[in-house]
């Protein structure tokens, strides 16, 4: 009998848990929101932001090119 635990992969991440995500700081990520670069959903008190948003952000992103 196989006693392997299913991961389940978050649909939706705290601020903190994007912060790691992207690895930036948790203040930033919070900037972020209140300047509507990240959309978040809000359930009560809790701000939740969607794995998609978050790809979304990071394939927004400008690329910094360099030249030698």
């Amino acid at each position: 009998m196989s006693t392997a635990t299913r991961v389940i992969e978050p649909l939706l991440y705290t601020p903190e848990e994007a912060a790691e995500a992207l690895r930036l700081g948790r203040s930033t990520v919070y900037e972020l929101m209140a300047d509507g670069a990240l959309e978040y959903v809000k359930q009560g008190r809790c701000r939740r932001i969607k794995v998609a948003t978050l790809k979304a952000y990071v394939a927004g992103m400008p690329t910094e090119t360099t030249t030698h």
